[in-house]
């Protein structure tokens, strides 16, 4: 059975317009579900939301 070495992998940083795309990006796409949850017509989908702001104690109405 051949031994096999595990490469190393080095981490290069990422610069600040790379980051904040990330963000920018992760944000609008957790706006979008958001917003999809709570004005869903599909009854399962915003009762699914509107239970979860409950149990984590977020005021709703």
């Amino acid at each position: 059975m051949p031994i096999t070495h595990a490469k190393s992998s080095i981490a290069t940083p990422i610069s600040l317009s790379q980051r904040l795309i990330v963000a920018v990006g992760a944000t609008l796409l957790g706006l979008c579900l958001v917003y999809f949850a709570g004005f869903s017509h599909i009854e399962a989908v915003h009762n699914a939301a509107h239970d979860t702001r409950h149990s984590a104690a977020f005021p709703c109405h």
